[in-house]
């Protein structure tokens, strides 16, 4: 209460200070109030008084701008236009003459309006149509999002040793007549339905190949695996192979980062293994046997975000989901530069660019976040950066070193044929496009510097997505590289026709080389 009284007395002091006509003049009103106001009216009267006072900002904010826009033109006037200066002397002349070739326009003017005045009006007018028009071509308009489709399940599934399903499928000629056959594991952000983009049916027939790809765990149709490990998808491998009756050695494909699961089979089951077909192989970006020299090129390709999603994988993985479910698990469609931070060369950028690319690689990114799971995809960022458990090197065909000491290096000079072998011994092919900015160049050179036997296949004009995507004349040159000419699929196995006895009597009918008597036939009755 005392404050309330406090509050009344210091109004009416300060009422009293106020000349009420002054007070009118000026549009307030003043008048001394009991302290029991309306709180509506007074929330009103604050209302008001805010807005006036905006008024009158804004008011006062003008005839400073217009004064002190009369003050530059006096300067101007006073300094640039006088007939002294500088300016004026050299361009009064030229403007004078112009002005004059264009007086005949003063014709088309109002006769009551000032030609000087009026064109600095159009002149303006004139300026902010440009503007405008400048703003709306030079402004990108905003693409339509486009939403992924989930579709039915087409996949075949198998059942692993540990009740997990793997998913696959398979293309090219049938188990009995292959005369090849490749097994396929995807990159990141892929799936099964990648395999060989655009690789034709007749080329598979042509060359007697059959062409299996599967489902990574997590991806796709396939079973997540609880611990997942490169040794681990290496027997994942071996058991698919098992399961869809590729009883002789197969070949692996290694496409960009799903290199490393061809890095793995060489390693963990190089007995099932005939070769290998690597196309732009990534390696460990953190390798230890990279020289400075190959790491600085290495890295330096790649653009700023790229080099900070491998930090995260490697220091901070639980931060990826955050990006991840901001980009190609937003369930919205995106370009493939920007979701994985690519920086393309002029030949991929045309061919990511092209109507059938996009189509393949949404369907095949659909397929590949079927699940919308962030584990699988941090798995696979987290397996390209960390320790594979083995080396590249390792796969360099070497002598097997038994033992320690000098009883074993003797035995070693002694028995020279004795000798085993340690590393993979069969081919290895890698194709690398000189233009790749996804993979570097340097990535392979220190593959073929660590493993010598590679068959290192340089291509000078090729980027990271051009050889590889849509290229008929590419696969056939990789599979006429890697198999020889073409010899078609193996001829299918005929079962015997059985041959339909009478029940009621089966003669068995024995013939000698030359002739056939009757000691030379028997007859089995039932």
């Amino acid at each position: 209460m005392s404050e309330v009284s406090e509050s009344a007395a210091w109004r009416g002091e300060f009422t009293g200070l106020l000349d009420e006509d002054v007070g009118k003049a000026n549009g307030y009103s003043y008048s001394s109030s009991s302290p029991a106001v309306d709180g509506g009216a007074a929330a009103a009267a604050e209302v008001g008084d805010w807005r006036f006072q905006v008024a009158e900002f804004a008011k006062g904010a003008a005839e400073m701008s217009v004064e002190f826009g009369k003050g530059v033109r006096d300067v101007m006037r006073q300094s640039i236009l006088r007939d002294d200066s500088v300016i004026m002397r050299k361009f009064k002349g030229p403007c004078l003459k112009i002005l004059g070739k264009l007086s005949f326009l003063n014709e088309y003017l109002p006769e009551d309006r000032d030609p000087v005045h009026a064109w600095t009006v159009i002149a303006c007018v004139w300026v902010f149509l440009l503007a405008v028009l400048i703003v709306n071509i030079t402004q990108t308009t905003t693409p339509l999002v486009k939403k992924m489709k989930v579709h039915p399940t087409s996949a075949s599934l198998i059942l692993l040793p540990d009740g997990r399903r793997l998913a696959y499928q398979e293309q090219g000629v049938p188990a009995d007549q292959a005369r090849y056959s490749m097994i396929i594991p995807h990159s990141f952000l892929s799936s099964r339905i990648a395999g060989i983009p655009g690789l034709k049916g007749a080329l598979l027939q042509e060359f007697g190949v059959r062409l299996v790809t599967y489902d990574l765990p997590g991806f796709g149709e396939s079973d997540l695996h609880p611990d997942r490990d490169l040794e681990s998808s290496a027997l994942d491998m071996l058991h698919l192979s098992y399961a869809v009756n590729v009883t002789d050695k197969f070949w692996v494909v290694g496409y960009s980062d799903g290199s490393k699961y061809a890095w793995a089979a060489l390693h963990y089951i190089p007995d099932r293994l005939a070769g290998a077909v690597m196309l732009a192989p990534m390696v460990n970006p953190y390798e230890q046997r990279l020289t400075k020299e190959e790491r600085r090129r290495i890295w330096g390709t790649w653009t700023v975000n790229k080099k900070m999603m491998y930090f995260l994988a490697r220091k901070f993985p639980r931060l990826l989901p955050y990006f991840y479910r901001r980009s190609f698990l937003s369930g919205n469609h995106g370009q493939i530069d920007k979701w994985l931070s690519l920086s393309l060369g002029k030949r991929d950028r045309a061919l990511v660019e092209g109507r059938m690319f996009e189509d393949f690689w949404q369907r095949d990114v659909e397929e590949s976040v079927r699940q919308a799971n962030a584990k699988p995809f941090v798995e696979e960022a987290v397996l390209q950066v960390s320790n594979w458990g083995f080396s590249i090197a390792e796969l360099n065909v070497q002598n097997k070193r038994t033992g320690k000491g000098i009883i074993s290096w003797l035995k070693s000079v002694y028995n020279p044929a004795e000798k085993p072998l340690n590393g993979f011994l069969g081919p290895i092919h890698i194709w690398q496009g000189a233009e790749d900015t996804v993979v570097p160049p340097s990535m392979s050179d220190f593959v073929h510097r660590v493993v010598p036997d590679v068959m290192l296949h340089k291509l000078p004009y090729e980027g990271h997505f051009s050889y590889f995507y849509f290229c008929d004349e590419c696969h056939r040159q990789i599979f006429t590289v890697v198999f020889g000419n073409p010899q078609g699929p193996l001829a299918p196995k005929e079962d015997p026709i059985p041959i339909e006895v009478d029940d009621e009597e089966k003669t068995e009918v024995i013939f000698s080389d030359t002739t056939t008597d009757k000691d030379n036939v028997s007859t089995i009755d039932d």
